[in-house]
């Protein structure tokens, strides 16, 4: 089946019966076109392999991590698993046709090592992998979209798991070598744009300190698993991550960079932080925090070695790089990739007692793996922005502009892109699923905040939304909801939300203030009033 194309007519009648004066009235709406962004200026949507391409025992694809976490009773929150997903590796050229109808420029989407090399370096190339990926980089191609392709994005086969524990092993650098060269060889003449890894930083947090993704180990006061070390186990993987990437960025430089002029970055988790209090300390720990968070990762890939506030607080616990590494790693990137969900408070620990007792902090702030910053999107019980579906993402547009003028600074304007930015609908809100107006005022106001950071000198190339449609959210299952499209599990069907509706709108450059009129819509009982403008 194909599923149709919105057409701008009927999508702004869709979007006009949606919005309401309690959430939206024409006058907060913010202007913000695509004008306003540079020619060239690539607005896509992003998905992951494992999120929603399913077929997990089909075509020679072996058995994943996270096939074997999400079979395990309790490791996910409702249950489920992403055997089918969204079923994309089956309808893969039905979600081209929708990224085609929404007028996207390009497409995030990741290769899946269990399907691509089922068996790592001790097993072939599995060609059916290769033809599937070919036919959706051709196919992107062929309607003006480019493919923005991750080379990890969290999921590896099994076996190299038990063969040797993963990226707890040096080893782990040689298998993703020779994954990404794979990727190079078969896809490196037609994809301009690379990323190697997703988020490492998030991923040994979530992994290897709170036991939320596959291997789940921990130890207090961060969980209490079988097995595990959550204050040193984060810092070897991210050690490894970074050699990894190090290695593939050569290679990639040296033997495959010239066929198309690609590019090559790395995605960080970067939330925005700002002080809790006007205290001296706070203001410190918020500088803390974004070394921790953001800069982890990044200061090796641009300057070589990890942050001198790591290197000063984790003293001997943090691995060091080789004169040799530290050259390797050295401006390892061409472009950063931003992902940016929302700000959290942050509160120094060192000189204050810090204790967790709402659903926005964590345990084990407090521990030098944490940078002994309290990170919280709450003060004095009261949250920082309008809360959202995930319990550490709040609406706070200003987030954005804040952390670009960040990266823009430590890094001397090297060219970003916002890899990810989305909004999961509280669960409150699923009644009325469809009509997702916080949705599309997020996107505005987060991209109206992107435009401010760029006239201000910021170097940002892209701005990819998390996420194309709603899918297996990890640990989170099917609950979080950021797509612009739904998906009706029992029957496959893509669902346009009003913000697809919005988004194609807006890379068609239409503004709701270029009709000249004001709407007031009641969308509870879906009553509209047209009042023209005098």
């Amino acid at each position: 089946m194909r599923f149709a194309c919105i057409t701008l007519t009927h999508a702004f009648i869709l979007l006009v019966a949606a919005i309401s004066p309690e959430e939206s009235s024409i006058k907060d709406q913010i202007d913000i076109r695509r004008s306003d962004f540079p020619p060239g200026f690539l607005f896509g949507a992003a998905t992951s392999a494992y999120q929603v391409e399913g077929a997990v025992l089909e075509d020679g694809r072996s058995q994943s991590n996270w096939d074997v976490f999400c079979h395990t009773k309790g490791n996910i929150n409702d249950g489920s698993n992403a055997d089918i997903a969204d079923n994309h590796y089956h309808l893969f050229m039905d979600d081209i046709e929708i990224m085609h109808s929404l007028g996207l420029t390009a497409y995030r989407f990741s290769i899946s090592w269990s399907r691509l090399l089922p068996r790592g370096r001790l097993g072939g190339v599995n060609q059916l992998a290769i033809h599937f990926y070919n036919k959706i980089i051709d196919n992107l191609l062929l309607r003006g979209i480019q493919p923005f392709v991750t080379i990890f994005h969290h999921e590896y086969p099994q076996e190299i798991e038990d063969r040797f524990g993963g990226w707890l092993s040096p080893l782990m650098q040689e298998e993703f070598l020779h994954f990404s060269e794979i990727c190079f060889k078969y896809f490196g003449d037609r994809v301009k744009y690379w990323i190697t890894i997703n988020e490492p930083s998030l991923y040994a947090e979530m992994s290897y300190e709170k036991a939320k993704y596959p291997p789940a180990r921990c130890s207090p006061p961060f969980g209490d698993c079988a097995s595990g070390n959550s204050d040193v186990e984060p810092l070897i993987v991210v050690h490894n991550m970074m050699l990894a990437h190090a290695k593939a960025a050569k290679l990639y430089r040296e033997r495959f960079k010239s066929k198309v002029d690609g590019v090559l970055g790395i995605t960080v988790p970067a939330l925005m932080f700002v002080q809790m209090t006007d205290d001296k300390n706070d203001m410190e720990a918020t500088d803390r925090a974004l070394a921790f968070y953001v800069s982890w990762t990044l200061d090796p890939l641009v300057f070589g070695d990890y942050p001198p506030e790591m290197k000063y607080y984790l003293g001997s616990q943090l691995p060091q790089f080789s004169t040799e590494e530290r050259e390797l790693l050295r401006d390892s990137i061409d472009f950063i990739g931003i992902s940016h969900y929302g700000t959290l408070y942050a509160k120094d620990c060192i000189h204050s007692g810090c204790v967790c007792n709402e659903s926005s902090c964590g345990q084990g702030d407090d521990r030098a793996i944490r940078g002994f910053v309290f990170t919280s999107g709450e003060r004095n019980g009261v949250p920082i922005g309008e809360r959202t579906g995930m319990s550490r993402f709040f609406v706070f547009p200003r987030g954005m502009e804040g952390i670009v003028h960040y990266v823009k600074e430590r890094y001397h304007n090297k060219p970003m892109v916002i890899t990810e930015n989305g909004y999961s609908s509280p669960a409150i809100e699923d009644y009325n699923l469809l009509h997702d107006v916080k949705r599309i005022h997020y996107h505005q106001s987060y991209l109206a905040y992107l435009a401010q950071a760029m006239r201000n000198g910021a170097d940002v190339r892209g701005y990819i939304i998390w996420s194309l449609m709603d899918n297996f959210e990890w640990s989170s299952g099917y609950g979080p909801k950021f797509g612009l499209y739904h998906v009706d599990h029992h029957t496959m069907k893509r669902i346009p939300k009003l913000s697809a509706t919005w988004f194609a709108h807006f890379l068609a450059n239409f503004s709701l203030f270029d009709a000249n009129f004001s709407l007031t819509i009641s969308f509870r009982n879906k009553n509209i009033s047209r009042i023209q403008s005098e």
